[in-house]
């Protein structure tokens, strides 16, 4: 994965993130949309809501940049 160090995620927008009031879950590349992919579970102390809302963000980072996501919901992330 690509690395972001502390000043450049510190240089990101909010809305830049998954997760953005927890500034979580960067989405500035390939690499970092797949590991909030990977790690989409394990935020905690956010509502269905804001997971609902990260989703469609990180659908759509992940269309930005070519990565293939086969689950339409993030509650089939939990079922793997």
């Amino acid at each position: 994965m690509s690395t972001l160090n502390e000043h450049d995620r510190d240089k990101l927008s909010d809305s830049a993130y998954a997760f953005p009031k927890e500034r979580k879950e960067p989405l500035n590349d390939a690499a970092h949309v797949r590991n909030a992919l990977a790690r989409f579970d394990q935020v905690h102390g956010v509502s269905d809501a804001e997971r609902d809302e990260a989703w469609k963000r990180i659908k759509q980072a992940a269309k930005k940049f070519d990565v293939e996501i086969q689950e339409n919901d993030w509650r089939e992330l939990k079922k793997k």
